[in-house]
């Protein structure tokens, strides 16, 4: 099948759900069992099954199996968000005195997840330039035990090579990990091209109404079992069934969306670089972007962020009130176009040290460019534009 139609019809069910089109949501905390072997087999995993809905649910189970159709992995695990998704994979994956390898821009949560082990666990967190592939892999190649990767990254949408990473973290033993939310696997497979984990806040593109928080984990069957005993029996970040119900909705209509925000995004950068300068816009559709090639290489699509320069702090502040179609929102991946700058809300939290390595200015901003008429969106933000 392609693509789009397994988003529509995912994999192969493992229970008939009554015949239910639609995967019904059991709310239910607990399953009885039929036997008192059969319940101490399920209760042990010894063999498949439900028991306490924390550990596993049927709602929730689709919802792991469908993304893992999509991804390509073996299995897949739901959390409660992004961040759980992303705690799971880097806890059940490093001990004590490990090194890790991470991008020097990305998610200002998971920059400060890794300070915070870094500080209070021993572990040791090298950021080094991921768009730099001799460099990373040079900073790989000193030791790591885990290394991460965020391609595109937010906000900066910069593209680090899978691939060759990958080659270099094996070398080492070294698990790598890559969060895959801003291309979604409509745009690019990071397993396919040697990554071991890949992660997603399917809060958004996957989710892609903004209306609810989930977080996946795809990998080999060994690495789901480990990061599903860490995130869900140790630290409880399991996914609730309505939230695995509404992701599996948005799945439905994720080839849709992504077209669309992908065509969109690529048009309004187009035009933000043609008025502003390509200096100043950050998509990787654009050929001016640092690793276009590796882009083009290893994704199918672009997604639908991008960033922009406004200058300074006022002229962000400027641009997001004249705003009337863009929202003015944290989060990304929605149908509706969503706009926030960068420096003073999402990376707010990092200090100055690490704005700098990131490349975070402070009159960035950031546009998840939604699936609204590009005409709208682009009248809309060159009127802004007019304000700067």
């Amino acid at each position: 099948m392609k693509f789009d139609t397994k988003t529509v019809h995912g994999p192969e069910r493992t229970h008939d759900n009554h015949n239910a089109v639609s995967t019904p949501i059991y709310t239910s905390t607990i399953f009885s069992f039929d036997s008192i072997e059969k319940g101490i087999a399920i209760h042990n995993e010894i063999e498949p099954g439900f028991y306490y809905g924390r550990l596993g649910n049927p709602t929730v189970e689709d919802l792991e199996k469908t993304i893992a159709f999509l991804e390509g992995g073996e299995a897949a695990v739901a959390f409660a968000s992004g961040m759980g998704a992303i705690s799971a994979a880097v806890l059940s994956n490093i001990s004590k005195g490990d090194r890790v390898v991470a991008p020097a821009s990305m998610y200002s949560t998971t920059v400060r997840l890794f300070e915070f082990l870094a500080k209070n666990f021993g572990i040791e967190v090298v950021f080094s330039d991921s768009t730099k592939t001799e460099q990373y892999i040079e900073e790989i190649g000193k030791g790591a035990r885990l290394v991460w990767l965020e391609t595109p990254s937010n906000p900066l949408l910069e593209i680090s090579d899978i691939q060759a990473i990958a080659n270099a973290a094996h070398k080492t033993g070294a698990v790598l990990a890559v969060d895959n939310t801003f291309a979604t696997p409509f745009n690019q497979r990071p397993l396919s091209l040697g990554a071991d984990i890949v992660i997603h806040s399917a809060t958004k593109f996957l989710g892609g109404h903004s209306d609810v928080t989930a977080g996946l984990l795809v990998s080999s069957r060994n690495n789901v079992k480990k990061a599903r005993e860490v995130g869900l029996k140790f630290l409880g970040a399991s996914a609730a069934p309505q939230a695995a119900w509404l992701v599996l909705r948005g799945v439905k209509t994720l080839a849709l969306r992504m077209e669309r925000h992908n065509e969109n995004a690529q048009e309004l950068a187009k035009r933000l670089a043609e008025h502003l300068g390509a200096e100043k816009v950050f998509y990787p559709g654009l050929v001016s972007s640092i690793n276009h090639e590796i882009a083009k290489k290893q994704m199918s699509g672009f997604g639908g962020i991008l960033s922009l320069d406004a200058g300074d702090e006022e002229a962000a502040k400027r641009f997001v009130s004249k705003c009337r179609l863009c929202t003015f929102a944290t989060s990304l991946g929605g149908v509706e176009t969503l706009v926030q700058p960068v420096a003073l809300m999402t990376h707010a939290t990092l200090d100055s040290e690490a704005k700098k390595r990131a490349g975070i200015k402070e009159g960035l901003l950031r546009i998840s460019v939604g699936i609204e008429n590009i005409e709208d969106i682009w009248e809309d933000v060159y009127n802004s534009l007019q304000n700067l």
